[in-house]
C-alpha cells in the first residue's frame, strides 16, 4: 500500500452504502475507482468511474489488469461475485464483501455469533427474488472465500442499515411519524412488543469501518450491526427526536396481523416490528467481534435525528417503501376506538 493510501475498487459506488464508502475513502486520501452501470446515480467527485454491466462478459476488462489493495463488493447476485473474484483475485490484496445476517439458518435466539449455522447456498447464479436473499448471500460468501481464502477476505454480515439516505424507509418512519402524527390529538400507533430487540447501524459508521478495516487488512467474518436496543427504547428515542407529546397507542400484535399490517417493511407496515418468534433474534446478533476489530457506532439519537432531517427534506406525499400512510394510521386508530 502506498504512502498516499490504498487503491480501492468499489464494485458499485453509486448507490447508498457504496456512495458513503466512496466518499469516506476519498476523504481519507485513498484512491477510489467505482465500477458500475451508473443507474443509481453518479460517483463522488474525485473518484474514477468505470462504466460496466456486471451481467455481461468482459465486465471487468478495464480494471482486471490493475493492481488493487482492496476490492469492495455489495452484490447479492452469486454470478456477479463469482465472475468478479475470478477476474480480480490475482491482482487484489484484500476482498471486502458486504454480506448479511440473513445468511444464518436460525434467527430464533438472540446473540448469534459468526460460527452459527448457515442456510444452504443458492444453487443458481441469479437471485430471482428476495425470498432467497439469505441463500444468495451464502453463495456469494463461498465464492469470495474460495477465490481469496480466509487470509485475504473480510466478510461483513451486516444488520439493518439506517441513517440519512435510507430510501427503504425503515429507520426514517418512526422519527417522522412522531414528528408528524396523523391525528389531531397526536396519537401514534405502535406494536405492543416492547422487548423486541432492534439493531440499526448507521450507514456512515458502517462505511467508515469497512474503509478502515480494509486499509488495515483486517480479515475474517464479522457481524457488523448496531447496538441491541429493545423496541420500546428505540421508539422512546424516535419520540424524543420527533418532539412528540401526544398519546402512544400500543396495539396487540395478533390484532395488527389480522388488520393486514405487515411486519418489518413494505406497504402498510410497521418498520422494525417482527411478530414471529422464529425471528426474535434477527436484530440481536453479537457484534462484539467487529467492535474488537475497530467498529464504532454512534448513539441512536444521532442517527435518528439526522435521518429525520433528511426525511423532512423529501416529498411528504411520496409513496413510502415501509410504514403506514396517514390514512392507514387513522383507520387503525379508529378501529381501536382512539379517534
Amino acid at each position: 500500500m502506498s504512502a498516499a493510501g490504498m487503491r480501492l475498487l468499489v464494485l458499485g459506488g453509486t448507490a447508498w452504502l457504496g456512495g458513503y464508502v466512496t466518499s469516506t475513502a476519498l476523504g481519507l486520501g485513498h484512491e477510489v475507482t467505482c465500477l458500475a452501470r451508473g443507474s443509481s446515480g453518479g460517483v463522488c467527485a474525485g473518484a474514477v468511474f468505470v462504466h460496466a454491466d456486471r451481467t455481461q462478459p468482459g465486465a471487468y476488462d478495464q480494471v482486471a489488469g490493475e493492481k488493487w489493495d482492496v476490492v469492495l463488493d455489495v452484490s447479492r447476485q452469486p454470478g456477479q461475485v463469482e465472475t468478479a473474484v475470478a477476474a480480480l483475485a490475482s491482482r487484489t490484496g484484500l476482498f471486502v464483501f458486504v454480506s448479511s445476517g440473513n445468511v444464518y439458518a436460525d434467527h430464533s435466539t438472540p446473540g448469534q455469533e459468526e460460527g452459527g449455522a448457515l442456510l444452504p447456498a443458492l444453487g443458481s447464479a441469479v437471485m430471482e427474488s428476495m425470498e432467497t436473499y439469505g441463500q444468495a448471500k451464502v453463495a456469494c460468501e463461498q465464492h469470495v472465500l474460495r477465490a481469496f481464502g480466509s487470509d485475504r477476505a473480510l466478510i461483513a454480515r451486516v444488520g439493518l442499515i439506517g441513517g440519512p439516505g435510507d430510501i427503504f424507509d425503515r429507520t426514517g418512519y418512526w422519527p417522522l411519524r412522531f414528528a408528524r402524527p396523523a391525528t389531531k390529538d397526536g396519537a401514534v400507533l405502535v406494536p405492543d412488543a416492547p422487548d423486541l430487540p432492534t439493531q440499526v447501524i448507521d450507514v456512515r459508521d458502517l462505511a467508515a469501518w469497512l474503509v478502515d478495516a480494509g486499509s488495515r487488512r483486517v480479515v475474517g467474518i464479522f457481524n457488523a450491526t448496531g447496538q441491541t436496543v429493545p423496541l420500546s427504547g428505540h421508539l422512546d428515542v424516535a419520540r424524543t427526536v420527533g418532539s412528540h407529546t401526544g398519546p402512544i397507542v400500543a396495539a396487540d400484535q395478533q390484532w395488527l396481523l389480522t388488520q393486514g399490517v405487515q411486519e418489518w417493511m413494505g406497504e402498510r407496515s410497521l418498520p422494525l416490528w417482527l411478530a414471529d418468534p422464529d425471528w426474535l433474534g434477527f436484530n440481536a446478533n453479537d457484534s462484539s467481534k467487529a467492535r474488537g476489530a475497530g467498529l464504532i457506532t454512534r448513539p441512536l439519537d444521532q442517527t435518528l435525528s439526522d435521518t429525520l432531517d433528511w426525511e423532512m427534506s423529501r416529498d411528504r406525499d411520496r409513496l413510502r417503501r415501509a410504514g403506514l400512510s396517514d390514512e392507514d394510521e387513522r383507520t387503525l386508530l379508529t378501529a381501536l376506538g382512539r379517534t
